[in-house]
């Protein structure tokens, strides 16, 4: 029996965190088009990787993909030239986005539109998913003040987790992470309020370029989601290597919520942690 079939029969459907990459229009009636997907299907109860798929996808326009990148792996003209159409990969995404709980930051607002967008100018009906998880708005309202402006660069380096590569299966996989790491941060002060709740020595936050929402001109060079700007120092890190005696605390900690918790779904798993998802 595979992992789709086991957890329909279970009743609690399976999570698919995505990212798409896109070109940022930067004249007056350009558009986007989607020029990467990537996608991590996940267990609700443990958020065990059940699958993943990525692709690039070469947009209808070439000539709307930046010639160069201003990020070191950045997605180019070149990259893109001689990738599959969107309607070459269509079945796939909506195989893997449809009936499950879409997961992602700010998709609400940009790559679920561009989703629809895609779908339909290839004249057939997007995917639809039984429930949304942006944790961008999940998690404005808890880290927003120690965070700054919540963009998932921002998130990642205040984690220590690395430079975020804006690609979309690399993406959701820091998602995934910066996701485990402010539950546990929550549930850890939850259980001990009168100590936990300060700031922790040395914490910063970065500053990010805004990205477009679709109805207003971007000035970045290959994608919506800003890249660190290069004045800003960074420390690359390996997401789970060691990194002191907090990182190891917390890494148990997750553990400890992995076995406990059994086969409760991940809402319950999250309330604990100041009722993250509300």
């Amino acid at each position: 029996m595979d992992a789709s079939t086991s957890s329909s029969k279970e009743g609690t459907p399976e999570i698919v965190f995505f990212d798409i990459e896109t070109n940022v229009p930067n004249r007056a009636g350009q558009r986007f088009w989607v020029l990467e997907f990537g996608a991590i299907v996940v267990c609700p109860q443990k958020l065990v990787e059940l699958e993943s798929y990525s692709t690039l996808i070469r947009p209808g326009d070439l000539s709307s993909v930046a010639l160069r990148s201003g990020r070191s792996d950045g997605i180019t003209r070149e990259t893109v030239a001689n990738a599959p159409l969107f309607k070459e990969v269509s079945d796939k995404i909506f195989s893997i986005l449809n009936g499950r709980v879409w997961a992602g930051h700010n998709i609400r607002r940009f790559d679920c539109i561009r989703i629809k967008e895609a779908f339909a100018e290839i004249g057939r009906p997007a995917p639809t998913p039984v429930g949304m998880i942006d944790s961008l708005g999940v998690l404005t309202d808890k880290f927003g003040r120690r965070a700054g402006n919540m963009k998932m660069a921002t998130l990642a380096s205040y984690f220590k987790l690395g430079q975020q590569k804006h690609r979309s299966l690399e993406d959701v996989r820091m998602n995934l992470e910066v996701l485990k790491n402010c539950a546990t941060v929550l549930f850890l002060e939850a259980s001990l309020p009168s100590l936990l709740n300060g700031n922790c020595r040395g914490s910063s936050t970065i500053t990010t370029r805004s990205r477009s929402n679709g109805k207003s001109l971007c000035r970045e060079e290959t994608s919506r989601k800003s890249p660190p700007t290069a004045s800003i120092g960074y420390q690359r890190a390996v997401p789970y290597a060691s990194r002191g005696s907090l990182e190891k605390m917390t890494e148990k900690v997750k553990n400890l919520l992995c076995r406990a918790q059994g086969n409760q779904p991940l809402n319950t798993i999250l309330k604990h942690s100041h009722c993250l998802l509300r």
